[in-house]
């Protein structure tokens, strides 16, 4: 611990003795774990109070972000635009087109100096990086090309290591902010004029050509554009703001163009389509029944043809910039809980021309949910148990590993043919040596059994690996669950007065809102239909609708959401029909 602190001291002079003693307390538990990045660099992390807050590699000391948060003047900083750090985050380099020049200059750094990486607006970094050339050749270079080798960044697998806070909010310095008003103020004066080289505004630096990392990035063209077009609203003309986006259309990539339709249909469900009582609500529901509904006429949302690739990537970009907070409430299942209605960016949207009334757009949506629910694609999955480890450490696998059914059935045969375990006499059986016989047979089997068909071997091994099971959502990661797939269970109760209610559990599992489904029950058979908590489960609700609904209910979900009849359990107990005379 000692030293540690020495080394620390050495290699940041900035920090006095007090926020040294601090920094690397006496007494705490402090804890020291080693992993390897993807090119397979070894990383020995220091950690505090269950936070990373040093990394070395080759024995230099780098600062974490929450080290950062604590000290941000530790390191001297750059700043760049919010839709950046996605890229960042992603594995990107910053390049010099996305650093914001301040009118009072970059700060001056030699290269391979290690800086900070800041978002505009706010003081608390969220990348470490190292300068590859320094301030003086940025600027000879007209702010073009790579500036800075970037480490590690908030959202990193470094930063899941912590608590997986947010970086907080800190207020630019006094002369900064003031600086930024006379540079604003100075671009007011100077009106339409075109300025060559490194302009003093930041706000300039926002252009489709220019911000981008190593690639265009297509997360920061359509926010930029429109935090451009917010700070001039006040000086555009009318005329002059419906012909600014007509060019930037027409020089637009697909890619850039479809971004700048998830802002505009994702904007446009959040001011009129989403209440605070819808809250709160499944990002998939979100989506189709919300964001799809707002899509002009003539086009399609695909998030594949975005640069986020993900929905829940496109959420995460929103969420950073704190218009709205997303929460897995479920496992697997990620819900919007809360939505800021003041934020600028919701508040300045303007609903395009051309689109119907409120009440037109709700007797649609409806239609637009079951047209665009795509059912999840369930893959079964297996687990290497501690039982079963000895029949699969030949092929390199350990407790814990993941496998398919093919996978498992392909290591079984190679393992079989590697030992000489297929019978010479009939080739359709197995001869069992000592680790098939403590794997895969009961005790009192193993005095019996000196032979299993192929298919009796096979069967025998699934059964005893961990059932898993993954999820892929539209637009979305997959997900490996554990236990195998529950269904959508549906059974038909009786309650007083001889009265029956229909009652459907884990929707929220396939990506359905259960609130959703009761009000489009509710409508279609004319019954009354609530939501309550299922009992014994957290966070997990049910729906309860009067009568026995399972004919309607069937063809809801087989027909119109297209889910396969495997997945639902209890359509067998619908009413039978009586023969029409």
């Amino acid at each position: 611990r000692r030293k540690l602190r020495t080394d620390v001291a050495a290699a940041f002079p900035n920090l006095s003795a007090e926020q040294l003693t601090e920094f690397i307390p006496n007494k705490e538990e402090l804890n020291v774990i080693k992993i390897y990045s993807h090119k397979g660099e070894a990383v020995t992390v220091y950690m505090n109070n269950r936070n990373p807050i040093l990394f070395e590699i080759e024995k230099a000391l780098y600062p974490t972000v929450y080290t950062l948060w604590v000290y941000p003047d530790l390191l001297p900083a750059f700043s760049t635009w919010h839709p950046v750090l996605q890229k960042l985050a992603g594995g990107a380099d910053l390049m010099l087109p996305g650093v914001v020049v301040p009118s009072s200059g970059l700060p001056q750094v030699e290269r391979g100096t290690l800086c900070a990486v800041t978002l505009l607006g706010n003081r608390a970094p969220v990348a470490v990086a190292v300068a590859v050339m320094s301030t003086a050749e940025m600027l000879a270079a007209g702010m073009k090309g790579r500036g800075f080798a970037v480490l590690h960044t908030y959202m990193d697998h470094l930063w899941e290591y912590g608590d997986k806070t947010y970086p907080p909010t800190l207020a630019p310095l006094v002369t900064d902010s003031a600086e930024k008003e006379s540079a604003e103020d100075e671009e007011e004066v100077e009106g339409k004029e075109s300025v060559v080289g490194v302009s003093a505004d930041p706000l300039q630096h926002v252009d489709v050509g220019d911000l981008s990392l190593q690639e265009r990035d297509g997360c920061a063209i359509p926010m930029g554009k429109e935090e451009l077009d917010e700070n001039r609203a006040a000086e555009t003309a009318e005329d002059a703001n419906t012909e600014v986006p007509q060019e930037v259309e027409d020089s637009r990539t697909p890619q850039e163009q479809m971004d700048a339709l998830f802002n505009q249909c994702f904007f446009h469900a959040l001011k009129c389509k989403v209440k605070k009582s819808d809250l709160p609500l499944l990002t998939s529901t979100f989506l189709r029944s919300h964001m799809f509904s707002c899509c002009p006429a003539g086009q399609q949302l695909d998030i594949k043809k975005s640069s986020y690739k993900k929905f829940s990537k496109f959420l995460q970009c929103m969420q950073h910039q704190k218009i709205l907070q997303v929460k897995e409430l479920n496992k697997g299942v990620e819900s919007i809980v809360e939505v800021d209605w003041r934020h600028p960016d919701i508040k300045a949207f303007a609903v395009p021309e051309g689109f119907s009334s409120a009440s037109a757009g709700q007797d649609s949506k409806s239609e637009d949910r079951e047209q665009a629910y795509h059912a999840p694609e369930i893959i079964p999955l297996y687990g290497v148990s501690t039982k079963m480890i000895p029949l699969f450490q030949e092929s390199g696998h350990r407790k814990g590993s993941i496998l398919s059914s093919n996978e498992v059935r392909n290591i079984i045969i190679n393992y079989v043919k590697a030992n000489e375990l297929v019978d010479e006499t009939n080739k359709n059986f197995v001869k069992v040596n000592a680790i098939l016989c403590d794997c895969l047979l009961d005790k009192s089997e193993q005095d019996e059994i000196s032979n299993l068909k192929w298919d009796d071997l096979l069967s025998r091994c699934l059964q005893r690996l961990q059932p898993l099971h993954q999820v892929t959502f539209f637009g979305q990661e997959p997900i490996v669950r554990k236990g195998n797939v529950e269904p959508i269970d549906i059974t038909v109760a009786q309650r007083s007065s001889n009265k029956k209610v229909t009652i459907i559990k884990n929707l929220e599992l396939y990506g359905l809102d259960p609130q959703c489904i009761a009000n489009t029950l509710q409508q279609k058979v004319q019954a009354s239909a609530t939501i309550t908590p299922v009992p014994g489960a957290k966070d997990r609700v049910q729906v309860q609708i009067q009568g026995n609904q399972i004919h309607h209910l069937a063809k809801m979900l087989l027909e119109e959401y297209q889910l396969p009849r495997k997945y639902i359990q209890g359509l067998e107990k619908a009413p039978k029909l009586g023969r029409k005379k």
